[in-house]
């Protein structure tokens, strides 16, 4: 996951410095921050959720 956060990341970087606009280097720090935490919390929180189901921890909720 880190790999395609990577390789997001540096391709909207990348698509934002093609821009004809000047764009302040701010810009490109929270963005970069922005979307490689948002992907890697997210890839955080899909490994728990399979973690979950995976060892049982889903099956221990009884429907009474």
């Amino acid at each position: 996951m880190t790999g395609v956060t990577v390789l997001t990341v540096a391709g909207v970087l990348a698509w934002f410095a093609q821009s004809p606009e000047p764009v302040s280097i701010h810009f490109y720090i929270a963005t970069g921050l922005g979307i490689g935490l948002m992907m890697l919390l997210t890839g955080a929180l899909m490994g728990l959720v399979f973690l979950s189901n995976g060892t049982g921890h889903d099956d221990a909720i009884g429907d009474d």
